[in-house]
C-alpha cells in the first residue's frame, strides 16, 4: 500500500485487491443482504481505497484501514436502500429475501438440505433487521471471524463496547428468530434450535 500511495503502483494495488476481494465482497454480501451488491460494494471499496491513498498512513494497519472503508461504503449503501423503502409501497416483495441462497450441493438427503437452507435463509434475514451497529459487529466476529479487539480497532471504540453490542445484537437476534424458531421445532421436532446455533449458517 505504501507503494500504491506513494508510486501510484497499479501492479502493486492489483495484488493487495487480489489477497483481500474475498473477505470485502464476502463482509459487503453480508452487510447488504445482496450477493450482487456486494460484488459492486467490493468493487466500490476497491475503488476509494485508491482514490484516498493518500490518506494512507503507514503506521497503521492496512487491514483495519480496508475494513473500514469497507464498512463505509456498506453503510452508505444501507441508507440509501432505507430511502428507497420509504417508498416502496406496503405488500411489495423483498428483494433481498432470497438473494442469499446457498447454491445445490451433492448432500443425498434433498429434505436435510431443504431444512439447512430455511434456517439458513431466516438467520440472514434476521440479521438484515439489526440496526447497523449490531449488524457489524455480528457479521465481523461470527462471519468474517475476527475478534473482539479487531473488531474494536476497526471501529475505534473499546473491546467491552464491542463484547457488549455482541450481547444485545444476539439478544435482538432472538427476538426477530424466536416466532420462526418456534414453528419449525412445532412443524419438525429437533431441528429448529436457538439462534446462536444455527447462526453459523
Amino acid at each position: 500500500m505504501w507503494r500504491v500511495k506513494t508510486q501510484d503502483d497499479h501492479s502493486a494495488f492489483a495484488r493487495l485487491v487480489e489477497h483481500w476481494e474475498n473477505p470485502i465482497r464476502n463482509l459487503c454480501t453480508r452487510m447488504s443482504g445482496d450477493p450482487h451488491r456486494g460484488e459492486d460494494l467490493k468493487q466500490e471499496t476497491f475503488s476509494r481505497v485508491f482514490e484516498k491513498r493518500n490518506d494512507y498512513q503507514p503506521s497503521g494497519r492496512f487491514s483495519t484501514w480496508l475494513w473500514r472503508i469497507a464498512l463505509n461504503v456498506c453503510y452508505d449503501e444501507i441508507r440509501k436502500v432505507n430511502r428507497r423503502r420509504e417508498f416502496v409501497p406496503q405488500g411489495e416483495s423483498n428483494e433481498t429475501s432470497s438473494l442469499l441462497d446457498d447454491q445445490p450441493t451433492d448432500d443425498p438427503v434433498p429434505d436435510e438440505r431443504m431444512i439447512e437452507q430455511e434456517e439458513s435463509e431466516l438467520v440472514r434475514n434476521a440479521v438484515l433487521q439489526l440496526p447497523e451497529m449490531y449488524r457489524t459487529v455480528l457479521v465481523l466476529r461470527h462471519y468474517e471471524d475476527l475478534p473482539f479487539a479487531k473488531i474494536a480497532e476497526i471501529l475505534e471504540i473499546p473491546p467491552g463496547t464491542v463484547s457488549s453490542r455482541m450481547a444485545e445484537a444476539l439478544a435482538k437476534l432472538a427476538r426477530i428468530l424466536e416466532p420462526e424458531l418456534r414453528e419449525q421445532r412445532t412443524s419438525r421436532p429437533g431441528k429448529a434450535n436457538n439462534p446462536k446455533e444455527i447462526l453459523v449458517i
